[in-house]
């Protein structure tokens, strides 16, 4: 009974997990600076991988709002210059009312080049701004899916007499960014015409040519501007699932002697390529998080090698008092993974108020993905694991003389 009694006393005491919690940020807290540098490399890493997925993402985000709010269903029918008529560009007179008469066509409205001249006052003979003059129908607002910065838009009141609405750019240029209340409004010359401004429009993404240019009335710009009524290009809304039916027949509805001389585009497509250029820039930001991860990694087992040399005497100390080689494995790993752990809750935390900042900078929605966030604490504990390993086992395999006679 009493040897049974001295071998269970002699027995290594087994160390809780909270206790190897207590071991490992024992360290941290004697030795706060280089634990703070140590996990300085972790935490840039992680808040690089939650910076370069999460200002990608509330950018497509953005990107897909725009698109729903603008247009996704949205076609561009626009005239080829015909070289064997000269390189004149037009379409039918009539166009916009055939397309309006395809079946899946919910609305149709168009814009027309009449090649005429802005300028802001009649002193100069050119603005040199490269400024389009373009017909629009008064429907084309609410089409576009654009909106209105100042003033109003053409209507069916307004468009028979001489007034204009200014795209974004085209109102930059011109000096008219504003229309204030209780104020003359301004005018600009065409041609030889006077014409009031009545709006200024907001940016259209999924109409350029509308931003740099000038929209008179479709009435307006046949008796002042001898437009001869043929559409430049078309723009029609139909249904998502019916829009490539559309957009197979809408050149030869158009112009059906040379279906040839019509381009029909989606808009939306553009911003879908731009979206895809920001992936590949996003992968290439990741690989960069991947090196910044990998060098935090080695200072964190630096820091522990370097720990491990100079605390052999403590070592010695422990394994004299009992206490056995995984104990002291356990101790150095917990050392490890504690310091990576707040390393990367810290990179977190600072990867997304990055991302906060940069999306509010831009007015997009802030997104920031879960998953990626989950990753990113999950390797910076694997790291810390993988740094832990070689100075824990080494350290366990201190005997207790050997370390005791250490210098």
């Amino acid at each position: 009974m009493s040897r049974r009694s001295s071998m269970s006393d002699s027995s290594p005491v087994r160390l809780a997990l909270s206790d190897f919690l207590l071991l490992g940020l024992t360290r941290l807290r004697t030795k706060p600076l280089r634990a703070a540098l140590s996990a300085l490399g972790i935490s840039i890493g992680i808040a690089t991988v939650v910076v370069v997925t999460g200002i990608p993402a509330s950018s497509q985000q953005a990107v897909m709002d725009e698109l729903s709010s603008l247009g996704p269903d949205l076609l561009r029918a626009a005239a080829v210059p015909d070289q064997s008529q000269g390189g004149t560009a037009g379409l039918p007179e009539a166009s916009i009312g055939m397309a309006a008469r395809i079946g899946p066509v919910q609305e149709a409205s168009g814009v027309a080049n009449v090649h005429a001249t802005v300028r802001r006052s009649d002193k100069l003979t050119d603005t040199g701004t490269g400024i389009t003059v373009l017909a629009g129908k008064s429907n084309l607002l609410g089409l576009l899916g654009a909106k209105l910065h100042a003033g109003t838009f053409l209507t069916p009141a307004n468009e028979r007499f001489p007034t204009v609405v200014l795209g974004a750019k085209a109102a930059t240029w011109l000096g008219i960014t504003d229309l204030p209340t209780g104020r003359t409004q301004p005018r600009i010359m065409i041609n030889n015409t006077w014409f009031t401004v009545v709006g200024i429009l907001a940016r259209s993404p999924l109409a350029p040519d509308v931003e740099q240019s000038v929209l008179v009335g479709w009435d307006a710009a046949r008796t002042s501007l001898d437009f001869d009524g043929r559409p430049s290009v078309v723009y029609v809304r139909a249904t998502g699932p019916t829009l490539e039916a559309v957009r197979a027949v809408l050149g030869r509805t158009l112009n059906p002697e040379q279906p040839g001389l019509v381009q029909v585009s989606r808009p939306s497509e553009a911003l879908a390529a731009q979206r895809i250029t920001q992936n590949a820039f996003s992968t290439l930001f990741l690989g960069l998080a991947g090196v910044a991860l990998l060098v935090g990694g080695i200072g964190v087992a630096n820091t522990m090698v370097i720990s491990v040399l100079e605390r052999q005497r403590e070592i010695g100390l422990r394994r004299a008092l009992g206490a056995n080689r995984g104990q002291i494995r356990g101790q150095f790993l917990t050392e490890s993974v504690v310091l990576c752990t707040i390393g990367g809750l810290l990179g977190a935390l600072l990867g997304v108020l990055g991302v906060v900042a940069y999306a509010n900078a831009h007015d997009w929605p802030v997104v920031v993905p879960g998953p990626a966030l989950l990753a990113g604490i999950g390797a910076s504990i694997a790291v810390g694991v993988l740094a832990g390993v070689y100075p824990a086992v080494r350290a366990s395999l201190l005997t207790p003389t050997e370390a005791l006679a250490a210098d």
